[in-house]
């Protein structure tokens, strides 16, 4: 098993549908989610981390890695 360090998330542009899930990422539409995932952690501090994650392909081909903010708003994309 190999472990990689993702970079610094960025803010992204991320449209989303009603439900949450990103339809859009910088403009460009979603083709497939790949994967979804919620990431708690630090609760025991006084600045918890709480997000949710999708892995996504673009269609142009891309993969993507988006996240919302679930405790401060917002969206991210995570690059490796």
């Amino acid at each position: 098993m190999s472990v990689r360090r993702l970079g610094t998330p960025r803010p992204a542009d991320v449209r989303a549908a009603p439900e949450g899930r990103p339809v859009a990422v910088v403009g460009e539409p979603v083709q497939a989610a790949i994967e979804e995932w919620v990431v708690e952690d630090r609760w025991w501090t006084g600045q918890p981390l709480r997000r949710r994650y999708f892995e996504l392909v673009l269609r142009g081909g891309r993969n993507a890695v988006v996240f919302r903010d679930l405790a401060g708003g917002g969206w991210y994309e995570q690059r490796g």
